[in-house]
């Protein structure tokens, strides 16, 4: 196909109206910026966005900020900011265009655009998918680790310097944004992480304590008044575009799409009722908003993030590729079903019943128009399992109650890491080291505990001896449960 070919804004005339936008993307105005520009974004809180403005007129629009990847964003102004969305069905897919960004900036190159966009008062909604590793916490006490290479690179920096990291570019324009006068606004973090808007919170105002501004402190009081970090539970799996849905995405519009994604037909999103300044209307297309979203928060990270998790790791010990093709083993669903139940005690009462969440579950991995990839989801695990497995596992063996399940996926994860072809994590050096030719196996686990900061689970001897109990079997493939 020629240039001609590609998915735009003129191409959108030539397109059937069920493949259409729900809105036309001419009609809106920037006033929401987001960090990030991954596809989980793009099949998720855009798409809310786009029917919010659809629903209720009003221009409702997205600029999108790269905090790396150039080459997206150059991808995505080629087609006008437009791209499809695939859901996948049983049944058969359903693609159509999306159309609520307007906009896609790289945060580094487009640093004064995208503070101009933070201090605008027509934006008065920040959201942010840059996952766990973006936020630079110290896995000590949960705040922004200054002592990181790229957080301390920023503080020296300075507001006018090259800033590279997200939460000191936020940290900036928010302080710029308080400098000028202008309007309250929203930041609301969508990452899979328990308080995420809390933590978000955190970072960013340690950061700005850490600055060197002399205005900090008074930028924090206004802060305090302007500035609010609700807290969010979101849900969709997105998994990785690959060359055959880039294809059929193609195949579906009749014109090529450098940036498709895919999703499965389920989504969800519950936001804390807590904002400080006007935001899309987003529960016209099903957001819940609720005063507290911790019971949704726990209940998704421990029964759906962990479960997740769970099979990445095992299925690939089994030598299995894919979350359909793990849930199709004879023990995909029972585990499911075994660690919702042990997890289930650990959950507020006033949240989702786990025995349905856990029958949504099964549904929903076991579609077989999903291939989600147990090694995407496998990686960047010394972040994800301290969030989704070790405060249940410390919770439950606080009670004396056993942990069957947890451990046997504690003991895949460990496994996981001492193979040549481990998923991507930031700790795979630190990893790597703790298996020693002469190891024993207790001796291993205990040493991958505490890179994980876990020096508790990591002097709980019979945990330690149970995890390394489970690893023969399953270098041997095998998953008993």
């Amino acid at each position: 196909m020629s240039a001609d070919d590609l998915l735009n804004r003129e191409a959108l005339l030539r397109l059937a109206p069920e493949l259409r936008p729900a809105v036309d993307p001419a009609e809106l105005r920037t006033r929401v910026v987001h960090f990030g520009l991954g596809a989980f974004h793009r099949a998720h809180q855009a798409v809310f966005t786009e029917q919010a403005a659809a629903r209720s007129g009003e221009p409702w629009g997205i600029t999108a900020v790269a905090p790396r990847s150039a080459a997206t964003v150059r991808a995505l102004r080629d087609q006008d900011c437009l791209y499809s969305l695939t859901e996948r069905r049983p049944d058969g897919h359903r693609t159509r265009v999306v159309g609520s960004v307007v906009g896609a900036l790289a945060m580094s190159p487009d640093a004064k655009t995208v503070d101009a966009l933070l201090t605008d008062p027509e934006v008065t909604v920040v959201t942010l998918t840059v996952t766990e590793k973006g936020y630079h916490r110290s896995p000590m006490t949960g705040g922004l680790d200054t002592s990181a290479g790229p957080v301390a690179a920023d503080l020296a920096a300075g507001p006018d310097g090259p800033l590279t990291t997200v939460v000191g570019r936020l940290a900036a324009g928010l302080a710029a944004r308080m400098r000028a006068g202008a309007p309250p606004i929203n930041v609301v973090s969508c990452d899979n992480m328990a308080d995420n808007g809390a933590a978000l919170g955190r970072v960013v105002h340690d950061y700005i304590r850490a600055s060197s501004w002399p205005d900090r402190a008074e930028i924090l009081q206004r802060m305090a008044e302007a500035v609010a970090f609700p807290a969010t539970v979101v849900d969709r799996i997105v998994p990785a575009t690959s060359d055959t849905d880039r294809a059929a995405a193609e195949a579906a519009l009749g014109v090529r799409d450098a940036l498709p994604v895919t999703g499965e037909p389920y989504r969800q999103w519950v936001l804390e009722d807590s904002f400080a300044a006007p935001r899309p209307p987003w529960e016209l297309d099903g957001a819940l908003f609720v005063p507290d979203v911790a019971p949704y928060q726990l209940t998704k990270l421990r029964l759906l993030n962990g479960s997740h998790s769970a099979l990445a790791y095992l299925g690939s010990a089994a030598g299995l590729t894919t979350i359909a093709g793990t849930m199709a083993a004879d023990w995909g669903e029972r585990l499911v079903r075994a660690l919702c139940a042990e997890v289930a005690p650990t959950l507020p009462a006033d949240g989702p019943d786990p025995v349905a969440y856990a029958d949504d579950l099964v549904v929903r991995f076991r579609n077989p128009a999903m291939h989600h990839l147990l090694r995407q989801i496998g990686t960047d695990g010394s972040l994800k399992i301290t969030e989704r497995w070790l405060p249940a596992l410390r919770e439950l063996r606080a009670r004396g109650a056993s942990t069957p399940v947890l451990e046997l996926a504690l003991a895949a994860w460990a496994d996981s890491t001492r193979r040549a072809d481990a998923p991507a994590d930031p700790a795979a050096e630190a990893l790597a080291a703790c298996w020693g030719p002469s190891t024993r196996p207790a001796e291993t686990v205990r040493a991958l505990l505490r890179v994980l900061g876990a020096a508790d689970l990591a002097d709980d001897e019979a945990l330690v001896a149970a995890v390394a109990d489970r690893l023969p079997a399953l270098r041997a493939g095998r998953v008993e449960i």
